[in-house]
């Protein structure tokens, strides 16, 4: 059903579940539409006017279509309470430890992804907005001592393989919106505030994270890189980039 529906890989641990969700759906709209469809080329024979020469002003007397309106209602709420609402609640609530997880502030900008790592003390420097400038575009406070070795990064996010990303994202201008298809992660970036999401990516590759909310004029362009890899070779990338600091 994946390959029929034309759904991207699964790239992470909820995926499947998420997939499961969408193919519910999409039996109940390709039912739906079977159904309806039916019943309308019905009504169309049934009461055309060759065979109904005289109007019937009692109407229909039957209750099947509120039986089946019910129906529907009945089928859409058990998929909002038995299975969307659930899903949502354990990745919400349900967040894995800091200290056994990648963790990236994500920075949005038109139209730009700045990722935002700890360095090796494992501590977030300090940024402020009047601080931003042309060269430092996140306005991070390198006099800050939890800040000399972050490393920033500008649409590339690398992330180690089978190991909890917690993402806490965030916007310097309007609403944007991270989206990455393969790992069916979605969350609308708000100004003003700090939102975190987490996954657990399962696939190596080369993935595209996208903004998903119309931003301005410059929205079809604001895309960067995913780059899924080996604990290992994100060491080695991350030593890499600690190395330019010096």
């Amino acid at each position: 059903m994946q390959e029929l529906l034309g759904l991207p890989i699964q790239a992470s641990a909820h995926a499947a579940e998420i997939d499961q969700m969408i193919v519910l759906v999409h039996w109940l709209m390709a039912i739906l539409f079977v159904g309806w469809g039916a019943f309308f080329i019905y009504t169309l024979v049934r009461f055309r006017a060759s065979a109904n020469p005289t109007a019937d002003y009692a109407g229909v007397k039957s209750h099947a279509s509120s039986y089946f309106e019910i129906a529907v209602a009945v089928i859409e709420a058990v998929l909002l309470i038995g299975f969307a609402i659930p899903a949502w609640a354990s990745w919400v609530d349900e967040f894995p430890p800091e200290e056994d997880s990648t963790v990236v502030h994500m920075i949005a900008k038109q139209f730009e992804w700045h990722a935002h790592y700890p360095g090796t003390d494992g501590h977030f420097g300090r940024r402020d907005i009047s601080l931003i400038t042309p060269t430092n575009v996140i306005g991070l406070d390198r006099s800050d001592p939890h800040a000399a070795d972050d490393v920033h990064a500008i649409n590339n996010l690398n992330l180690p393989v089978n190991k909890p990303v917690i993402v806490y994202l965030s916007t310097q201008d309007v609403i944007h919106s991270m989206g990455i298809a393969e790992m069916r992660v979605k969350q609308d970036a708000i100004p003003g505030i700090e939102i975190p999401i987490w996954w657990i990516p399962t696939e190596k590759g080369e993935f595209e994270v996208n903004c998903s909310q119309l931003c301005g004029l410059g929205h079809y362009r604001m895309r960067g890189a995913v780059t899924v890899q080996t604990q290992d070779e994100f060491d080695a990338w991350y030593a890499e980039e600690l190395a330019f600091l010096e």
